[in-house]
């Protein structure tokens, strides 16, 4: 499944982006902000790299680690996306109070 193989890079290539920019960043609130979507971004490697793997090995330890891989990704993705959506007001006001 080369789709999946794509989503998995692309997902961990923005996990990287945005640990970088994470880092680099000196605003808390945009911090913060940052690390929902690098969480975002790794919830979706690890449930897709877990997806992945169940078309590639047909053993019954294969679809118990999936299944686990796929439910903590979905579950860190949602996480993330709570956090992101709690912090994006309070970082819009940051950034707003820090350009005047």
């Amino acid at each position: 499944m080369p789709i999946l193989v794509f989503i998995i890079v692309l997902s961990l290539a923005f996990y990287v982006f945005y640990k970088i920019k994470y880092v680099r960043s000196r605003l808390p609130m945009e911090k913060k902000l940052l690390n929902g979507k690098s969480s975002m971004a790794l919830g979706i490697f690890v449930a897709f790299f877990g997806i992945n793997q169940l078309f590639l090995f047909q053993t019954i330890l294969t679809y118990i680690i999936a299944t686990l891989f796929i439910i903590l990704g979905i579950a860190s993705a949602w996480a993330g996306f709570k956090s992101y959506r709690y912090h994006v007001p309070y970082a819009i006001k940051e950034a707003e109070n820090a350009s005047k």
